[in-house]
């Protein structure tokens, strides 16, 4: 049966893929503990690696890839593709059940963008957990792919996709399932102050005074902005470094450092 207070949600960062296959073990680990997960995973330098090959420009803004239709082909090919399925296949040869999705499978996610400076990378999304339920009440640990459907969709479209950061469809994932944590993975040791100092916590409104500031810049803030989302229904988000050995079990065991963003 679904219990939505047990379900936790980890966001991999691209920039950990590689770094300690530990992750993937802690992974397989909690759900043979009978722990409900659902992974959101990134995957931006494997992408920016097809996009040199195919001499496509890379681009921020804001710590968002600006995104072009050859782009978003790009970017759905590599992350809904071949990064999500490598995770998936990696998960499996360590005994465990995973499937492989994107936010458009069960139209989980629609976006929209109102800056036309990104392109078709979504700002703003919303979720609707119905297929993710269906995977995790049968056993499966869902994988997300960070695309989803393009809430402007209207059937003449030549693309009817958007990209979207990780870090928002994570947090709109686990605020829908209502997850009792959202865990970010990162190569960071947490979010620093101004004195290059972790932050052990914080509430929204000093995370939205660090973007304000400055303080918190390139991808920090997709994140600071995801937390301030997910603490509106998830009691604890957590950002913590991806690279220490079985980092994601201390965390869920208690014994994790990094930073804890509140409401």
């Amino acid at each position: 049966m679904f219990i939505k207070s047990k379900i936790i949600v980890i966001k991999i960062g691209g920039s950990t893929f590689g770094q300690h296959d530990t992750t993937i073990e802690d992974l397989v680990t909690l759900q043979k503990r009978r722990v409900p997960v659902v992974v959101v995973h990134g995957g931006g330098n494997a992408v920016n690696d097809w996009l040199a090959r195919l001499n496509i420009p890379t681009r921020f803004l804001q710590g968002l890839r600006v995104t072009d239709g050859d782009t978003l082909r790009v970017v759905t090919a590599v992350l809904a593709g071949l990064v999500n399925k490598e995770l998936v296949s990696e998960i499996g040869r360590l005994g465990g059940k995973a499937a492989g999705i994107s936010g458009v499978d069960g139209l989980i996610v629609t976006g929209r963008n109102n800056n036309r400076e990104l392109g078709l990378t979504a700002e703003e999304v919303t979720c609707n957990p119905r297929l993710l339920r269906v995977l995790i009440n049968n056993g499966y640990m869902p994988v997300v792919a960070p695309v989803c459907l393009n809430d402007k969709l209207k059937g003449n479209e030549e693309i009817n996709l958007l990209n979207v950061n990780g870090d928002t469809i994570a947090a709109c994932i686990a605020a829908s399932l209502q997850a009792r944590e959202l865990v970010f993975l990162t190569d960071v040791p947490g979010i620093y102050d101004d004195s290059k100092q972790v932050i052990s916590h914080m509430d929204s409104g000093t995370a939205r005074d660090m973007i304000e500031s400055g303080t918190a810049s390139g991808g920090m803030i997709a994140k600071l902005e995801a937390g301030m989302i997910a603490s509106q229904q998830v009691a604890l988000t957590r950002i913590i470094d991806g690279r220490v050995d079985h980092a994601l079990l201390d965390e869920i065991e208690g014994k994790g450092k990094g930073t804890t963003i509140v409401n």
